[in-house]
């Protein structure tokens, strides 16, 4: 596993480097082959973005790769990972380095190459044992997730679709191997603003500033910030000369509810917000985005879920806990599929997006015992 990590995290695959996506995929599906089933590296969905000038733009995202083992078992399950980091190929964080602890620091080398080897050393585990026919899974592995999972996202529902649970295999939430529960939902939204130019000096009443309605809907925004949503505002483009009244602007912003019903809250308060900017500053407005990641609250399924990890790790020695964690992953869209998951099955480490990420080799077999016997129960209970 530790020699898998490092071969992996060796390979630049941040999420918009196409030709270091396309190495790793390879790697990683020449190693996934070891299991029976079909195996398929797949197109990504069509991604748009928009741009500072608010026109849109297509943006080609990397294979995704799936795995069909056994279909027709009457267990089904679902594992997930992902392939992409978020260090870009330019980006001066590249090589893995042994600490003088012992700790790997390197890019990706906890989120999540090492979920990945970890993850598949739980399915040849499990395709040792006895009880293998009893079980059925898919397995994702995509290469989108930094940036939000749109390219990947129809994939891992269909995936989803009947599963009895889920594993996903983001680093634990602490170094000690804390299990994220509940999770806030993420919408971001890029909202480009129309409005008409003028003179700033002779007539700038004829125009309509659209920096300045821009503003005025990030304060409105804001203003729905609370306990249960978070709203951050976090750039604006748009504008020109001083002297000309700027006729776009696209606003960035990201919100992050706890439940269902708080996104159903957010969603109605941007709808009202620019209703009333676009009513007050005589512009045109449209909203590109959405909540791309929904909440994930533990229903009891989930929470079922959560305990038979738990009684697993007591048997093998280890004490598993969970809390909730501000983070969001693709275990969000699977918690919406009506699938309860756990998605912090992977390494303990740390400093995750930062170039002081570290992985804590030990926990390597920690976790893909934990995650083997988890795979066995839910293959004699057929649920957890």
């Amino acid at each position: 596993m530790l020699r898998q990590t490092l071969d992996w995290a060796a390979i630049n695959s941040g999420t918009g480097n196409l030709a270091g996506l396309a190495t790793v995929a390879g790697q990683i599906a020449d190693a996934f082959a070891a299991l029976p089933g079909t195996l398929d590296l797949l197109a990504a969905d069509p991604v748009e973005a928009i741009l500072p000038d608010g026109a849109v733009r297509g943006i080609e995202r990397g294979r995704n790769l799936h795995l069909a083992v056994r279909p027709h078992a009457p267990v089904q399950l679902l594992l997930t990972g992902h392939m992409d980091t978020v260090f870009a190929a330019d980006h001066g964080f590249q090589a893995t380095t042994t600490l003088a602890d012992g700790r790997i620091n390197g890019p990706g080398v906890a989120d999540m190459k090492s979920g990945l080897a970890i993850m598949l050393a739980a399915l040849k585990a499990l395709e040792a044992s006895a009880l293998r026919d009893r079980i059925g899974y898919e397995v994702v592995i995509n290469s989108d997730e930094e940036t939000g999972s749109h390219g990947s996202a129809a994939l891992i529902a269909r995936a989803a679709r009947g599963k009895a649970a889920a594993l996903t295999y983001e680093p634990a939430a602490s170094p000690e191997g804390l299990l994220a529960g509940a999770r806030p939902g993420s919408g971001n939204f890029s909202i480009v603003v129309t409005g008409r130019s003028a003179h700033a000096g002779r007539n700038p009443e004829d125009g309509r500033n659209a920096i300045l309605a821009a503003a005025d809907l990030a304060l409105r925004l804001a203003k729905a910030k609370g306990p249960r949503l978070s709203v951050n505002p976090a750039r604006i483009d748009g504008g020109g000369p001083n002297n000309v009244v700027p006729d776009h602007a696209v606003l960035r912003i990201n919100l992050r509810p706890a439940t269902p019903e708080d996104e159903a809250r957010a969603k109605s308060h941007i709808e009202s917000a620019i209703a009333m900017v676009t009513a007050e500053h005589g512009v045109n407005i449209h909203l590109h985005g959405g909540f791309a990641r929904p909440p994930k609250p533990l229903d009891p399924a989930a929470e079922r879920l959560f305990a038979l990890v738990r009684d697993c790790g007591a048997t093998l020695g280890q004490q598993i806990a969970w809390a909730p964690t501000g983070g969001v992953c693709d275990g969000n869209n699977i918690a919406a599929a009506g699938v309860p998951v756990v998605d912090t099955m992977g390494a303990r480490g740390g400093a995750i997006h930062s170039a002081e990420e570290f992985l804590i080799p030990d926990s390597l077999t920690e976790r893909a015992q934990l995650s083997t016997l988890v795979l066995l129960a839910l293959a004699e209970r057929g649920r957890a």
